[in-house]
């Protein structure tokens, strides 16, 4: 077998808590550390595993895992960019992310460095299945509908608000892929309710969705990160109607994400460099093992 891979993850949250497990447990990489900042106390279960303050600390890294708040994406990804390390993030404000991978794509091929950009399940792994559904049915409509589940990113969005101590946002599908925020927050001492709630409701995660805010006492009671998806497209192949294509599942989303991002290391390893979106890269190179022999078992 060849060297392994050398990975560092960063930020150790939510989803930097699963992909630790995702990298130790890909036959073809090394977890080489984390980068926590602001430093906290090192987790007991990290206890044989580099824990420090910069990427720099670290030796030999080929890529770093994103695990961090999507808004600090673009900049943590151009400093570590331009040390030629490759970076892959689960970025999620859709509107924006294409801006974001025209960003990077200017630093990494000036550093000979490769960015995978938005991977996650949506927008990533979705985004391919939607891709594969457009050629399918290539007139048509196509209803993406979340949840029910917590969204990540909904979630730290709301805790970046003055006077949220904590908060969860619940994805709710109403159908057609329309969605309702159900937000709960819990305040900090003197914090306005109000004051909060509008700052949420303004909030570019959630101005296009209908959104209702409530506080509670303790939100940790509330969390489950479950989550979930049903895709639904209706079109035409050809001249021929009624083409009805279904995809859904039931997960656990930082679990997934960290997956996801973790095969996505792999596959930054096999492009050019340049920054890329997951519709962009080949879907053998997200898998381990030899070419041939993923052509023979799938196709």
């Amino acid at each position: 077998m060849s060297e392994k891979i050398r990975v560092a993850v960063i930020g150790y949250g939510n989803v930097g808590r699963f992909a630790v497990q995702a990298v130790k447990n890909a036959p073809d990489m090394e977890l080489a550390g984390i980068v926590q900042v602001p430093r906290i106390n090192k987790p007991a279960e990290l206890h044989n595993i580099p824990w420090v303050d910069s990427i720099s600390e670290l030796e030999g890294i080929q890529v770093a895992l994103l695990c961090t708040p999507t808004r600090s994406v673009p900049d943590a990804a151009k400093e570590i960019l331009a040390q030629g390390i490759n970076t892959v993030d689960c970025y999620d404000m859709h509107d924006t992310l294409a801006d974001l991978r025209r960003e990077l794509d200017d630093v990494a091929k000036a550093h000979n460095a490769v960015a995978v950009v938005s991977a996650g399940w949506d927008p990533g792994t979705d985004s391919v299945i939607r891709c594969i559904f457009e050629f399918m049915a290539p007139r048509g409509l196509t209803y993406t509908n979340f949840g029910p589940g917590m969204s990540m990113g909904h979630s730290v969005a709301v805790k970046s608000i003055p006077g949220v101590e904590n908060a969860l946002s619940m994805t709710i599908p109403t159908g057609a892929g329309v969605h309702r925020r159900m937000v709960y927050v819990q305040l900090k001492p003197g914090a306005n309710f109000e004051e909060v709630e509008k700052n949420i409701k303004n909030d570019p995660y959630f101005t296009k969705d209908e959104t209702h805010v409530q506080q509670v006492a303790d939100v940790d009671q509330l969390i489950d990160v479950g989550h979930g998806v049903v895709m639904e497209r209706k079109g035409v192949s050809g001249q021929t109607h009624n083409q009805l294509l279904q995809f859904s599942m039931k997960i656990n989303n930082p679990a997934l994400t960290s997956q996801i991002m973790t095969a996505s290391a792999r596959a930054s390893l096999k492009q050019k460099p340049g920054a890329y979106t997951m519709i962009q890269i080949p879907i053998i190179d997200f898998i381990y093992g030899d070419p041939d022999d993923i052509i023979r078992h799938f196709v």
